[in-house]
């Protein structure tokens, strides 16, 4: 009997072959998997969700908002600081109708001409013992508390002056205030002429400015002008 020389020889190469390919995978799965345990373990083992090459961390920060004036650094607005008495005052003298007069501005009315013609006139609305302690020379007095003993007095100076300066202490005192709504009411002074000076006797005299003593025009002054 001939044997058959063109009989196929067994396939047992690719099974072979499919087998390593498995034992490789496991091998691979099981290397993976008792490294992962083993980092997990160790004191100095890698954290996954550690970014181990940051790069520029400023991207990643939040914008920061900027510090618009009038807020605070939260976004809220800043309250701005409670009005000054002085500041209540000069508000409430334009809430009248009324004009408000600095300390420059009484002065320089103080050394205008007129008021020697009787054009300019200073009306004090403090009570009688301040005003014979100083004065602003040739200032009538006027207390808004006893209106009628001191009306005959500045009644016809007022008709005749083209402007007026109403003071008292000044700061928080009202009574210049007081006094020249009275005059206007009651008088029929008008608002045009009626001034008020804020800042009163108080700044008048820290200013070193000429201080009548005594009666009006008694002559008796101190910080006389040179």
């Amino acid at each position: 009997m001939i044997d058959n020389p063109a009989q196929p020889a067994p396939r047992t190469c690719g099974c072979q072959l499919r087998k390593v390919l498995l034992e490789a995978a496991i091998v691979a799965v099981l290397g993976v998997a008792f490294a992962f345990l083993a980092n997990q373990l160790s004191p100095r083992g890698l954290s996954p969700a550690m970014n181990y090459f940051p790069g520029d961390t400023t991207a990643s920060q939040p914008p920061v908002a900027p510090v618009v004036p009038g807020q605070s650094s939260n976004g809220a607005s800043a309250q701005p600081p409670p009005p000054s008495p002085a500041e209540l005052l000069k508000e409430r003298i334009k809430t009248n109708g009324l004009q408000f007069l600095d300390r420059a501005g009484v002065e320089k009315l103080f050394h205008d001409p007129r008021r020697q013609e009787d054009l300019i006139m200073f009306i004090d609305a403090r009570d009688p013992d301040h005003f014979e302690q100083g004065h602003i020379p040739g200032a009538f007095e006027f207390y808004p508390y006893y209106p009628q003993k001191y009306l005959e007095s500045v009644l016809t100076p007022c008709q005749i002056a083209e402007q007026i300066v109403v003071y008292c202490t000044g700061g928080d005192c009202e009574d210049s205030l007081s006094a020249a709504i009275y005059l206007r009411t009651a008088a029929g002074v008008s608002s045009g002429k009626l001034f008020i000076f804020g800042g009163g006797f108080t700044e008048w005299e820290a200013a070193k400015l000429p201080v009548e003593t005594g009666q009006r025009n008694s002559g008796d002054l101190r910080n006389p002008a040179p």
